[in-house]
């Protein structure tokens, strides 16, 4: 069954935009909305993921859980999902400081 999807990618070279806007419309710069099956979303995930070095990629995707979706991210720049009792927050790194409890 096909789902929406969303992916925002910043700083990742031109040909990844491009093959994402095979499946994906680019709505605003960097900002990647679709509907696709399990099978796509995973696949164009991991061409994000092997790409997203210097940049960062975020992947919101259905899920049946509390919030009613899962993410994932990529890239050197970025922010961590992290499970709170079931809710999923976002750490983030400030420079010099580590990852706020990152478990």
């Amino acid at each position: 069954m096909s789902s929406m999807i969303v992916i925002s990618a910043t700083a990742v070279p031109d040909h990844l935009r491009g093959a994402l806007t095979r499946w994906l419309l680019e709505v605003t710069p960097e900002l990647y909305v679709g509907t696709v099956s399990a099978k796509v979303r995973d696949e164009l995930w991991a061409a994000v993921s092997a790409c997203a070095d210097e940049g960062l990629a975020v992947l919101a995707h259905p899920a049946d859980n509390e919030q009613g979706f899962q993410l994932r991210t990529a890239g050197t720049r970025r922010r961590t999902p992290i499970d709170f009792d079931g809710l999923t927050l976002i750490a983030f790194r400030r420079e010099g400081q580590e990852l706020a409890n990152p478990t």
